[in-house]
């Protein structure tokens, strides 16, 4: 892990500090932010591999920062709170977190997390071939990570884009949350399935109305699928 950049947004000083022994002694480099905006300041600045956000903070809490991050960049970011509702973790979820982890946080889980979606992150990159995905509408390019419909680019974060692909290119087959983690986030992802929901709510809403020929249809029960209509 040497060069990976760690940026801990977190005003707790005890914990901040923790984290950052703990992951220098493991060869990461590690920057603390004590404030949301500071916390954005430093992510611009110092651009690192992966964010580790808490939610309460001041002057911008964790939410914004996670916004406005996720504004202008798909850097990886694990939320650490000590709100561990389902509704807490859903919306940072929805904002753009890529794990969520519910505080006391345990340095040895933290880092199995981090390892684990540094891994995805980098696992991920467009295969040397330039197949596009095309249907009515719309053109999926997992090469150029890039989301077409009527002819126009349209702004998707990577993993939403892999989720699509991975859809398209199997269409008409019903995959489990379980299978879509699986193979799209990958078998070591330590998530919540939910993540796969916020997922697809995140795509239909990109996608609403684009066509009436294909859609991404829920199988209840079951889980999800990208399905042409007749």
């Amino acid at each position: 892990m040497m060069d990976t950049k760690i940026l801990v947004i977190e005003d707790e000083a005890a914990l901040a500090e923790s984290i950052k022994t703990y992951f220098e002694n493991e060869g990461y480099e590690v920057k603390i932010a004590t404030d949301g905006s500071e916390g954005i300041n430093f992510f611009k600045m110092y651009d690192p591999d992966i964010v580790i956000l808490d939610i309460t903070l001041p002057k911008k809490d964790g939410w914004q920062v996670c916004r406005e991050i996720r504004e202008n960049s798909s850097k990886p970011i694990i939320m650490v709170s000590t709100k561990g509702g389902v509704f807490d973790k859903v919306l940072g979820l929805e904002l753009g977190a890529d794990d969520y982890m519910v505080k006391p946080v345990d340095n040895k889980e933290l880092s199995s997390r981090i390892k684990a979606v540094l891994r995805r992150c980098q696992s991920h990159v467009p295969q040397a071939d330039d197949e596009v995905i095309r249907f009515e509408n719309i053109e999926i390019s997992l090469q150029k990570y890039e989301l077409k419909l009527r002819g126009r680019s349209v702004d998707i974060p990577p993993k939403e884009l892999e989720l699509l692909y991975f859809l398209a290119s199997n269409y008409n087959r019903v995959f489990t949350r379980d299978q879509l983690l699986d193979k799209v986030w990958g078998f070591d992802y330590l998530g919540d399935s939910r993540t796969v929901d916020v997922h697809i709510k995140r795509l239909r809403e990109k996608l609403e109305k684009a066509s009436e020929k294909w859609v991404i249809k829920t199988v209840w029960g079951v889980g999800y699928k990208f399905e042409l209509v007749d």
